[in-house]
């Protein structure tokens, strides 16, 4: 979920040759992306027959309305779930932008969340593969960050375009590819909030390493995380 010492643990002696070819999750966490692959205009609808819990993050830019994936990718929404329930999302912020300059613009990722507080996060969770959950990285969907598989607790990623670099490779000789990252759910309504969060200034002196300068200067906080069907307060 973070990126320190990226070097060490996500081979960034690769850093400079891939640089226009990665997508990263939080600090420590990167991951390829196809320029073949055609990103969607709109966010995507889960198929009918698998359900969904529908939440919604109030934040200071408006309201994003997100369909868990609950059956298909069950620990990892029902996680998400969690923090929403318990309040743990309450008063968070979308803190970081990602930006790539290929591709249908705008493109690349947020990122939000609980940021290692103690007294937000609970115990990482196992960690679950797109290709066995079938819930893909594309415009829209949440994916958790972590370091190694297994860490993930309160921060996650918005994708703004298509990412299946970011999905499972089971054929990667790289262990971190062949495991990708858990998406859980998508977008339902919102997404041009989504664009105005990853519009937003950031700060050149914030963050750290090859981070430096992905930091929002003005984080978009998260006042609510509720339950579609529970009113706002």
């Amino acid at each position: 979920m973070t990126l320190e010492n990226s070097a060490k643990d996500w081979h960034h002696c690769h850093m400079i040759t891939v640089l226009k070819q990665i997508v990263s999750l939080f600090v420590l966490v990167i991951a390829p992306i196809s320029l073949a692959a055609q990103p969607v205009s709109e966010p995507v609808e889960s198929p009918a027959q698998y359900s969904v819990t529908n939440v919604v993050l109030e934040t200071s830019l408006g309201d994003l309305v997100i369909a868990l994936e609950t059956e298909r990718a069950p620990i990892t929404a029902n996680n998400f779930l969690r923090y929403v329930d318990e309040g743990r999302l309450d008063g968070t912020v979308f803190y970081r932008r990602m930006e790539l300059d290929w591709g249908t613009q705008p493109n690349g990722l947020i990122q939000g969340g609980t940021q290692f507080d103690p007294d937000r996060i609970l115990l990482p969770i196992p960690h679950e593969r797109t290709t066995d959950t079938g819930v893909l990285h594309l415009r829209g969907a949440l994916s958790m960050a972590r370091n190694e598989p297994g860490t993930a607790t309160g921060d996650f990623s918005i994708m703004l375009q298509d990412a299946p670099g970011m999905n499972a490779n089971p054929d990667s000789p790289d262990p971190l590819w062949q495991e990708g990252y858990a998406a859980f759910g998508y977008v339902t309504s919102g997404m041009d909030i989504v664009e105005a969060i990853h519009a937003a200034p950031t700060d050149p002196d914030k963050g750290e390493g090859w981070m430096k300068g992905q930091m929002l200067a003005e984080p978009v906080m998260i006042m609510k995380a509720r339950r579609a069907d529970t009113p706002p307060d």
